[in-house]
């Protein structure tokens, strides 16, 4: 028969739980006086130092529950509940699964509990409740001045400071670094066609994937992300709006162009006139190949808009001419008319409207603390909700600037062409064909090109 000993369990998760008592021998003092007072004479420490109680993944933890499932400990005695663990579902686990089953009281000196006794069980369900409780109320509140701080334009603090930017801590914002000039870099060069691999090898970054970071991260942009919300920052943003959005719609069209590995330059750009469907380009015997309506063809059912659909097979050919020499037309037309409009940039009139109600609502706040005015209260929510407005404009203002900015880049685009053409690869002609127009229509013999953001 084993001789079984107390096990006396002590764990410090920090430096500041020595100033609150907590300290190692502070409870080894504690536990050792009460193995004297209860005449119990064999006992061993198991101690974890700098370990958080949310989980039991420590060593001196899984140690005793060894000890434990190989029927070597009489008594667990801990100083207090939450010594032994924070989380209650871990605590009944130790209790239910780990002790009781081998015959194990457990002893927590703080609150008077001892489960070899009945109230001590019951006690045990109730004080593991409270300590779940309590740590998800921090957690809770935690999570709660974070997003008001973010709110405010601050930055989370903390954690991983953004590629480009230093945070200072008594500002509570972000600072550009001598890296700014790198992720303005990277920018430039993804909106100049620039793969991210060929864009980390230019500027130095060791992995392509991080060049994909920086080109998706708003916060360059003046803005700070915190749980699927987006907030406008204090810090100083790297890039312009437009910027970040140009970049995003460029993301999007060459993941799409990734999709279509064809050589033929008009793929998935071109629909049935008649139907809606989309159209194909189709081997026609030895004469060459053909723009066919999908509603025609049975081997994709699921595209089939409407299988009485007579629209005429065209030669692809004639497409594409037609389609190119439409796109020199309107490059000659661009040459002809430089003078791109440019209109009224309101955003920084309204951010500095935003700014100043947003000072007047923390000075009205500070005057309401000073004394409970009702009167005070109400115009606080009256610029609260000004505030929101602005905040509205300004989010109208940005992509009606984003979409004029995108209009002005298609029509540089469509002015470069006619040059250019010639010395194109088929694929670098595919990408920009699919930069400019939205799509092409076919109706019988009729072509009607749509282009992207040209009106």
């Amino acid at each position: 028969m084993i001789n079984k000993t107390a096990a006396l369990y002590i764990r410090v998760s920090t430096d500041a739980q020595f100033e609150e008592g907590y300290s190692v021998d502070a409870q080894k003092e504690m536990l050792e006086g009460y193995c004297k007072s209860k005449n119990i004479k064999k006992y061993d420490f198991y101690i974890d130092g700098g370990f958080t109680g949310s989980n039991i993944e420590r060593p001196e933890m899984q140690r005793l529950i060894e000890d434990v499932k190989a029927g070597k400990i009489s008594h667990v005695i801990v100083y207090k509940l939450d010594r032994l663990s924070r989380s209650q579902k871990d605590t009944l686990y130790l209790i239910e699964d780990v002790f009781n089953p081998h015959n194990t009281d457990f002893v927590s000196l703080n609150e008077n509990m001892d489960t070899s006794t009945p109230i001590g069980r019951a006690m045990l369900g109730i004080m593991s409740a409270f300590a779940q409780l309590e740590r998800e109320t921090i957690r809770e509140r935690t999570r709660m001045g974070m997003k008001e701080r973010v709110k405010s334009g601050l930055w989370m603090g903390g954690g991983r400071i953004p590629f480009g930017y230093d945070y200072d801590k008594n500002k509570g914002v972000l600072v550009p670094n001598k890296d700014a000039e790198t992720v303005r870099k990277v920018y430039d060069l993804y909106l100049q066609g620039y793969s991210t691999d060929r864009i980390a090898k230019i500027v130095g970054l060791k992995y392509d994937r991080l060049a994909m970071q920086i080109l998706t991260r708003k916060t360059n942009a003046g803005y700070i992300c915190y749980n699927g919300e987006e907030y406008l920052g204090q810090h100083e943003p790297i890039i312009s709006l437009e910027t970040y959005q140009k970049t995003m719609d460029m993301i999007k069209e060459r993941s799409i162009q990734r999709i279509a590995t064809s050589n033929y330059l008009l793929t998935g750009l071109v629909y049935c006139g008649k139907c809606g469907a989309k159209m194909r380009y189709q081997k026609w015997g030895k004469y060459g190949v053909k723009l066919v309506c999908y509603s025609q063809q049975k081997s994709k059912p699921y595209l089939i808009k409407d299988p009485n659909c007579d629209n005429e097979k065209i030669w692809a050919d004639e497409v594409e001419d037609a389609v190119v020499k439409d796109l020199f037309r309107m490059s000659i037309e661009q040459n002809q008319n430089k003078k791109i409009e440019q209109t009224f940039d309101t955003i920084d009139l309204l951010r500095q409207q935003y700014d100043a109600c947003s000072n007047k609502i923390k000075r009205l706040y500070n005057l309401y603390a000073q004394s409970s005015n009702d009167l005070l209260l109400s115009t606080i929510e009256e610029n609260q909700e000004e505030l929101k407005n602005i905040q509205t404009q300004i989010n109208k203002e940005q992509e009606r600037k984003a979409i004029t900015n995108k209009m002005i880049e298609t029509k540089k685009m469509i002015s470069n062409i006619k040059d250019a053409w010639d010395y194109m690869t088929i694929q670098e002609r595919q990408n920009l064909v699919h930069q400019c127009v939205e799509r092409i229509v076919i109706n019988d013999n009729n072509v009607d090109i749509h282009y992207k953001l040209l009106n």
